[in-house]
This record gives C-alpha cells, structure tokens and sequence, in this order.
C-alpha cells in the first residue's frame, strides 16, 4: 500500500465519527437513522410511560384490597370511592356495587329465584365489562413495541443493503477498492444495522415483560372477580331466605 493510499486511510479513519458519518450518508441512509433513532425515543417513552403506570395500578389494588378485606362496609367502602376509582380493581367493585344498588331484589317474592340469578349475572357481566375496559387502557400503545421489535430490523437491514451498494458505488465512481472508497458505504451500512437492533432489542425485552407483567394482573382482577362475585352470591341467598321467612 502506497503513502498516499495510506494517507486517504488515515484521513478517512480520523473522520469516521457517528455524527460525521451521520451527516456524510445520503438522503435515504439518514431517513432510516433518523427513523429508527425516533421510533428508539419513542418506544423508551412508551416503556417508562408502562413500567411506572403498571407500578402505581399495582400499588392502588394492593391498598383497594386492605380495605376491601378488612371487614369493613362494603357499602362505606363503595361511598368513600364514590365515582372516581384510580385503579382497575377499584372500578370493578364499584360496577358491581352500582349493579347491586340498580337492583331491588325483595321486590317481588314470586320470581325472586330468577331475580337473584339474573341479578348475579349482570354483577359479573358488569365486574367483567370494566375489567376489559381496564386492561385495554393498560394495553395502549402496546401495539408500537411490538411493531418496533419486529419491523426496526428489517428497517435497519434494508439501510445495511443501500450502504452496501453505496460502497460499491464508490467503488465504481473512483476505480479503486481501496478503504477509503469503501468505508463510508460500509460505515453506513453498519451503522444503520446498529441503530435497527439499538431499537429493536429494547422494544422486545420491554414488551415481554410489560405483556407478562399485565398478564399477571389480569389474573389478579379475574380472582377478585370470583372472589366477589362469590361475596355478592351469598348476600343474594341471604337475601332470599330473609324474604322467605319475613313471608311465612
């Protein structure tokens, strides 16, 4: 290798920054980095936006339940609430305990079987609306993670492939395959690879967990579901049998 090839090495070398590079590529290289950079700043947002959101809903339930089992009213507890549940369990007692007060179940006695198991069905119907509801709101934005973990690196393959032909187009233009005709091509194709995975891997990490961890909630809701609606069934029995004696 001659001195002045050595030369155009070291000049390229000294000027293969991120930025320079960046700045360097052409129109269609620095769209897919200036993508997938903003799709990385957005899928972070997302991900912090999630993680500190599942934390507080999970901090709200775990308070609701104390003093939902703590032997108190449920009727004081449903009045302390009031319309302003701030957390998905919460909301779902508060559904139920409204369908409860809709309902006058000593109304009549004649039908009163068929009103209490009516009156059960629309309680869990009623728990089971707001829970989706609940889990939809949590699932927002979810969608974008899970794009960004699956498109990021085709994106970032496809920059890897124009950088290439970039470098042989180099190539081509100065009649030499020396480094400094192909580094640029090859610095932006590896770049572009970078900044695909940069995006990509955080967005499926984040997106299992965050899946998991609402997962896991859910199941929380759906037992307290069961829990509650075991509760609502016994007072509906006690109920009836109260009608039945008041009635004899």
């Amino acid at each position: 290798m001659d001195t002045e090839t050595l030369g155009d090495v070291a000049a390229t070398a000294s000027q293969m920054s991120m930025w320079d590079l960046v700045w360097a590529s052409d129109m269609v290289t620095k769209v897919v980095m200036i993508g997938l950079i903003a799709a990385s700043v957005w899928s972070w947002a997302i991900i912090f936006e999630k993680l500190g959101t599942l934390r507080q809903v999970k901090q709200r339930s775990t308070k609701f339940e104390e003093k939902f089992w703590s032997g108190g009213s449920l009727d004081r507890l449903y009045d302390s609430i009031g319309n302003h549940p701030n957390d998905p369990m919460a909301a779902m007692f508060v559904a139920a305990m409204r369908e409860w007060k809709r309902t006058n179940i000593l109304k009549s006695k004649t039908d009163r079987g068929l009103r209490g198991v009516s009156l059960q069905q629309r309680i869990e119907k009623s728990m089971t609306v707001s829970m989706d509801k609940e889990l939809d709101e949590l699932d927002t934005r979810m969608g974008f993670l899970a794009s960004t973990g699956s498109v990021a690196p085709l994106v970032g393959l496809f920059g890897t492939v124009w950088g290439i032909i970039n470098s042989f187009n180099g190539i081509a233009s100065t009649q030499s395959n020396s480094l400094a005709a192909m580094a640029p091509g090859i610095a932006e194709a590896l770049f572009t690879t970078a900044f695909g995975l940069i995006a990509a891997i955080p967005a499926v990490v984040a997106y299992n967990k965050i899946s998991s961890d609402i997962d896991r909630y859910a199941k929380r809701l759906e037992n307290f579901m069961a829990e509650f609606s075991s509760i609502l069934s016994r007072e509906i029995d006690d109920t009836a049998i109260k009608a039945d004696m008041a009635g004899e």
